[in-house]
């Protein structure tokens, strides 16, 4: 008999809960039209979205008219800082070193492009975002900025204080996007009251489906379309809508936010038993990030000392059915480390490994992990 899988990568998605699947199904049957079409077949799609908009804006407390649905986190987050440079003239952008591929990326194709310079924030020893350094960079910009800095990082989980950053881009004039695709569905948003100009989710981080995204754009921001072909998404995003995806998104962003606060102690608790059981069984464990502090409680990365045997540490995980991974979920098969520990920790003889957890782990899984790991280290 086959052992049972132990799942603790949810950082890189999360399983697809059945309330969810369950309300997606009747717009993968019957309710197939187009919701761009006139007759009843599409107007029933077209109320599905529309109803869905409402639910995820109430959540967010935010206006329907500034929710987008999108294919996933890296389109918006691509949208909002091309459409930010393009349309909103801002011709300097600060980041920092340790955010999401899809901005560090999107950042440097616009670089390589001469469209806007760039600047990296400086980081604390701890991983967080220096906002001394940060308020000396607005200052000293003669140009309009886009400040473009992540919630929580998906690989340490440090988690940036979105109020502190949103009035310093206040005073300086500066657009604010936050990647805010590990904490939606995770944190309690209350857009009305934050400083931000854009955020950025996705839905398979939150038990709901993959490739369909959320873009919030503030009612005060004005930018043009991203996608042309069509006047979908109130002529922001061309293309027709993913009309299941999207009600699975509302459905999702539902239940996790009905079940946040137990949700969140039991998760919590899940992320500091396993910390305790690691620095009792495992010498010379240590934790990447602001571990106990400003920290994601859905994620521990855990440190360990490099040796012939935790070099093939995930790949042994990995045989004896247990998904954990190194950093954030790699594109590409050959593993070239991770681009944060390398900033924040660029310790050679260290190995790193993500463990990220939901509602569906257990304390028994935790025991089990941790005893395969004093076994193969």
């Amino acid at each position: 008999m086959s052992q049972k899988r132990i799942y603790f990568d949810n950082a890189a998605t999360t399983e697809l809960d059945p309330a969810v699947l369950e309300s997606m199904m009747p717009f993968l049957t019957e309710n197939f039209g187009n919701p761009s079409s006139i007759y009843s077949y599409g107007r029933e799609t077209r109320m599905a979205i529309e109803a869905s908009r409402k639910t995820v804006a109430k959540i967010l407390n935010a206006h329907p008219a500034e929710i987008f649905f999108t294919s996933c986190g890296t389109e918006s987050s691509n949208t909002a800082i091309l459409c930010a440079v393009r349309d909103l003239d801002c011709k300097h952008i600060i980041t920092s070193r340790i955010e999401h591929h899809a901005v560090l990326h999107a950042v440097e194709h616009i670089n390589n492009m001469n469209l806007a310079k760039v600047s990296y924030v400086k980081l604390l020893s701890n991983g967080h975002v220096d906002l001394n350094n940060l308020e000396k960079l607005l200052a000293a910009s003669e140009e309009k900025t886009l400040v473009t800095l992540m919630h929580a990082n998906n690989e340490i989980g440090n988690i940036l204080d979105l109020h502190a950053v949103g009035n310093l881009c206040k005073l300086y004039n500066a657009v604010f996007h936050s990647d805010t695709v590990q904490t939606l569905g995770h944190f309690p948003f209350d857009l009305r009251n934050m400083p931000v100009d854009f955020i950025t989710g996705a839905a398979h981080k939150f038990h709901g489906p993959k490739g369909v995204g959320l873009l919030y754009i503030n009612e005060n921001i004005k930018i043009k379309p991203f996608v042309h072909g069509g006047s979908q998404e109130r002529n922001m995003r061309a293309g027709t809508e993913n009309v299941y995806g999207i009600i699975g998104f509302a459905k999702a962003l539902n239940l996790a936010t009905a079940h946040q606060e137990e949700e969140v102690l039991y998760i919590g608790a899940l992320k500091q038993y396993m910390m305790g059981q690691l620095k009792k069984h495992i010498a010379g464990v240590d934790f990447n990030g602001d571990v106990l502090g400003s920290c994601l409680y859905t994620l521990l990365s855990a440190s360990f000392p490099k040796t012939e045997k935790s070099e093939m540490i995930l790949f042994n995980l990995d045989i004896n059915n247990i998904c954990a991974s190194g950093g954030s979920a790699c594109t590409s098969g050959a593993d070239q480390g991770s681009h944060v520990i390398r900033v924040i920790n660029n310790n050679e003889n260290r190995v790193t490994v993500r463990f990220s957890f939901s509602k569906h782990n257990t304390k028994l899984e935790i025991d089990k992990v941790v005893q395969m790991l004093k076994e193969l280290l």
